[in-house]
């Protein structure tokens, strides 16, 4: 029986590990951010608590569990299902606020060979 080593990672590589997961958690934080400012603007309209989708109002339990919550969970779900029917990831157009011409200049795209 052959047993296989894993080769410990390179800083390189725990580096970006650790960067990537920085993202991942600021834009989560970012996406509770603005559900809270979304939230606090319905409390002002006097539309909190009420569904976006059906006009139903959410129950209590779940406005305590989730008080910036739009949808009630029967249409939170009917949501969540059409989109993992469609769901199409979209391509990055920009990280940090860069366009393709920022810190791009002189440089071209160069193929990459194939091998067949």
């Amino acid at each position: 029986m052959e047993l296989h080593h894993r080769t410990p990672p390179t800083t390189a590589e725990v580096v970006t590990l650790i960067y990537l997961r920085i993202l991942s958690l600021l834009s989560q934080e970012q996406d509770a951010l603005y559900e809270i400012e979304e939230a606090l603007k319905r409390v002002d309209a006097g539309t909190y608590g009420i569904c976006e989708m059906s006009g139903k109002p959410i129950p209590q339990a779940r406005l305590e569990a989730i008080p910036f919550a739009r949808f009630t969970v029967e249409c939170q779900t009917q949501i969540e299902k059409r989109q993992k029917a469609v769901h199409v990831r979209q391509s990055v157009k920009s990280l940090f606020g860069l366009t393709d011409d920022d810190g791009a200049e002189g440089e071209e795209d160069t193929p990459i060979d194939s091998k067949d």
